[in-house]
């Protein structure tokens, strides 16, 4: 009795146009997790200064604290030290962020040789969180009428949830962030007791209320009013020296993120992050489960090297990547082996829990969102299942037992068939219901040549050319 056999066949329609709708998926959620606000154009060279008059330096932070973000304001206080300018104005508008390049920013704020001024704008704006520390690092802080400050407890956080947490460690994490507020707030004249509250209590105030608290130095309608109150002020510098401002009509340099910094500050987002992992790993995935599509593999690996580099830049936690390699793992068996899903699923599992585990910021709460990740993860988890109904449905259709199904069958030749020294057999190689077989025949056929095969004997078939009549058929 000879043995079953399976037969690959090639993809079906079905299957093909189901993948590609995977892929256009996969290009539809990075497309989207790397769309750029626009934020104006790459800056252009900086212009000649006239003679004696002041330079101020503006700087924006639009979106949440991150690596890219620190390094785009520390560049820029870099370079208003080295065109002597006469201050640097940073307008600001954050939720908060990482509270590494929180710590960043401030430092450099601290230990810039030219002041800088923090600016909480326009109508509607915040400086929250991590936000908040960095406005009471400046020489000058300042907010514009509608805005407000405050709200920065820190906060043991998955997705952006707030952890239940012991009372001694909750007692450590705020004796923490309040020393650390206090190091520097009290040498810029604050209110250190009201700025506490900020975060042991996680208070806000409005612009007035901030003023009227000692929070900030002074309200301003918009940049050119605020400069206009700085014009002859004199600031107590963070080192203990004073310095008297002269900005008298100043020459105002923009100084934006560069393209590669908006590109680059999309992928550091920990949304963002989670996003081109989960593509990346899902691309993968799909061309290892349907070779050849090309498509997604390419997408994938090009998201999971994005994400890969957004990994190295962001604080990570180990157990987050002991996580996301468990579930890489997982999906590669699962692309290998059999399960019915259950590896599929096990990989789901720890890529979800190992992307909220991530992103580590000890006095901040950002982290991938809760929603952001269940959001993807479910989505994930239907491309995955459809992904793996395919493969078995497919696999039913290319079980044949062989002589029943393949005799008559129509094959192409692929190697062309020649006559073996000292015989009368005629071998070469035959494409048959997507898979190469070895064929022999009684007669040459040459390659591209259309075949019949005529019986089965283990993996050979033999064959004749298409127009003879096969017994039985």
């Amino acid at each position: 009795m000879r043995r079953n056999r399976m037969v690959r066949a090639a993809p079906c329609p079905l299957q093909r146009a189901c993948v590609w709708l995977a892929a256009l998926a996969f290009a539809g959620i990075l497309a989207a997790a790397l769309t750029l606000r626009a934020q104006g154009q790459a800056p252009a060279l900086f212009p000649v200064p006239s003679a004696g008059v002041a330079q101020v330096i503006e700087l924006r932070i639009g979106d949440e604290i991150e690596p890219i973000m620190a390094e785009y304001i520390d560049g820029g206080i870099d370079e208003a030290a080295r065109r002597h300018a006469s201050l640097v104005l940073i307008t600001i508008d954050t939720p908060g962020g990482l509270s590494t390049s929180m710590e960043e920013i401030i430092q450099h704020i601290l230990d810039s040789p030219v002041p800088v001024v923090i600016y909480v704008s326009p109508v509607g704006a915040r400086a929250a969180s991590a936000g908040f520390f960095i406005l009471l690092s400046a020489d000058v802080a300042a907010m514009a009428p509608g805005t407000h400050t405050g709200a920065a407890s820190p906060l043991l956080a998955i997705g952006g949830v707030p952890l239940q947490v012991d009372d001694t460690l909750k007692k450590k994490i705020l004796n923490d962030a309040t020393a650390f507020l206090r190091s520097y707030s009290a040498r810029r004249g604050r209110n250190v007791d009201l700025a506490e509250l900020g975060v042991t209590e996680g208070k806000a105030w409005t612009e007035a209320e901030a003023f009227d608290g000692k929070l900030v130095d002074l309200t301003a309608n918009s940049p050119e009013d605020l400069l206009s109150h700085l014009d002859g002020r004199t600031i107590k510098r963070f080192d203990g020296s004073t310095v008297q401002l002269a900005l008298h009509n100043p020459e105002r340099i923009p100084l934006q993120m560069t393209f590669r910094q908006q590109f680059l500050s999309r992928i550091v987002q920990p949304d963002a992050f989670f996003i081109l992992l989960i593509v990346g790993v899902l691309g993968l995935y799909t061309e290892f489960t349907h070779p050849g599509m090309i498509a997604p593999g390419v997408i994938g690996g090009i998201s999971l090297v994005l994400a890969l580099f957004a990994m190295h830049i962001l604080p990570v936690e180990p157990a987050g990547i002991v996580l996301i390699l468990l579930a890489l793992g997982l999906f590669i068996l699962e692309a290998k082996y059999t399960s019915h899903g259950v590896l599929a699923v096990g990989g789901i599992v720890a890529m979800f829990l190992g992307a909220l585990m991530l992103v580590r910021s000890p006095l901040t709460h950002a982290g991938v969102s809760l929603g952001v990740a269940a959001g993807v993860t479910l989505p994930f988890a239907l491309i995955t299942i459809l992904l793996m109904r395919l493969v078995l449905r497919s696999r039913s259709w290319k079980f044949s037992t062989g002589r029943e199904q393949l005799v008559g069958a129509a094959a192409e030749v692929t190697a062309p068939l020649v006559q073996l020294a000292g015989s009368e057999i005629f071998q070469g190689m035959v494409w048959l219901h997507g898979e190469l077989w070895r064929a022999v025949a009684h007669e040459a056929i040459p390659a591209g040549a259309h075949v019949r095969v005529t019986r089965i004997e283990g993996l050979t078939v033999h064959v004749v050319p298409a127009g003879h009549h096969v017994a039985g058929k």
